[in-house]
């Protein structure tokens, strides 16, 4: 029997991330991928995604300064530029389900520093925007672009370098917590740590459920599409901002970002779907929703080039979940909720705090996964329908 002193089950970013945070402590760590590693079945691949302080309650900007100051350790760590600072834009409207008010006082509250721009004087900064008169628009200058795939694959690479083990296509059927630890039944044997660390996100429950603790959660299909410019410089960073339309209908977008593209998606598309008979098709009805809305508001995006797909795996709440199970403290798990990437550096440290010393400096009360333990079930819709999947308390960025 193999044995470790941490191992975590999955090996996207957030697992990725806590891998290397455990090995960089000198722990023997064992990191178990079901897929191969850098699949496209989960959350963690593709090209980009957004890093921003602008979130409308106070813990999630108080995150979002730690995510900062990590990403910045990471690039010293990896020798590597990830952070490319491009402006970020929040565009609400007088009836937007979180307002700009919202916005302000949680950017306030945390000495962010921001502007409120009416369309007027949005208009003038960045003109490749047209919105209605009574839009607001939340602006924060070091919102940025972090890379997704090639992010989880350095995180791995750097656990590599510190000692840990990193297996990919070697699933985890099952999670066995005892008086000295956990065993994992894996496809290369059973394996025994003091502590796993579970980051599975849609497959979370198959192991949470047999220990009484599966989460209320749902899985919805994603897609993200990239359109080519006949102007690209009109949209390099710098020039043209991350920006987020915060109604519901939520969308996203970005500048270009290593090749003349700009990306933009819906946020949450409410399809439900199941994570083992999934398509990678796109969803032509959700392009064309996306292509309409963006002909409104950024109507020199150009044409479609490609789509790609993704998934979120959602909580009730929206929120996080961080920490230890209450009825086994040897099992933690991490899931992301659909907005975690800006967050991955972070994440992998308290994780790595909470499996050493068993506390973090950074506050996670809201993220508790016993908050769910026993509560009702997931209300969402039901699959393949259109309504959403969940109420959006945070909003997302692919």
């Amino acid at each position: 029997m193999e044995r470790c002193d941490v191992a975590v089950v999955g090996l996207g970013a957030l697992g990725s991330a806590t891998a290397y945070q455990l090995a960089r402590r000198g722990l023997r760590v064992v990191g178990l991928e079901q897929f191969e590693l850098g699949h496209v079945r989960g959350a963690s691949h593709d090209t980009s995604r957004i890093l921003r302080r602008t979130y409308h309650v106070p813990h999630y900007v108080r995150l979002a300064d730690a995510a900062y100051r990590d990403w910045h350790d990471l690039e010293l760590a990896a020798q590597e530029r990830f952070v490319t600072t491009t402006g970020g834009v929040t565009l609400c409207t007088p009836e937007s389900m979180i307002r700009a008010e919202d916005f302000a006082g949680s950017l306030t509250d945390q000495g962010v520093p921001f502007e409120v721009l009416d369309a007027g004087e949005l208009a003038r900064r960045y003109p490749q925007f047209r919105v209605a008169a009574d839009v607001l628009a939340v602006v924060q200058d070091d919102s940025a672009v972090v890379p997704a795939g090639r992010s989880t694959a350095v995180l791995q690479l750097l656990a590599r370098a510190h000692g840990a083990v990193i297996r990919g296509e070697c699933p985890v059927s099952a999670i066995e917590p005892g008086a000295d630890g956990v065993t994992l039944f894996t496809a290369q044997g059973l394996l025994t740590a003091s502590k796993v660390v579970v980051c599975a996100d849609a497959w979370t429950n198959k192991l949470l459920a047999p220990l009484g603790a599966a989460l209320p959660l749902v899985s919805t299909l994603e897609q993200v599409s990239y359109f080519s410019p006949e102007d690209p410089t009109r949209f390099a960073p710098g020039t043209f901002p991350v920006w987020i339309w915060a109604d519901e209908p939520c969308f996203y977008g970005f500048p270009t970002y290593g090749e003349p593209t700009i990306k933009a998606a819906r946020d949450n598309s409410g399809i439900r779907f199941d994570v083992e008979d999934r398509s990678f098709e796109p969803v032509p009805q959700r392009l064309e929703e996306l292509t309409e809305f963006l002909d409104a508001l950024v109507p020199g995006k150009g044409r479609h080039l490609r789509t790609v797909t993704c998934q979120y795996t959602l909580t009730p709440d929206r929120d996080f979940v961080l920490g230890p199970l209450d009825n086994h403290p040897d099992v933690l798990v991490a899931l992301g909720a659909g907005h975690a990437f800006k967050f991955t550096p972070t994440i992998g440290r308290v994780l790595a705090d909470l499996a050493t010393s068993g506390t973090t400096d950074e506050d996670l009360a809201a993220f508790a996964p016993g908050r769910f333990i026993g509560g009702a079930p997931f209300a969402a819709a039901a699959p393949d329908q259109g309504g959403a999947a969940a109420a959006p308390a945070e909003l997302s960025s692919l």
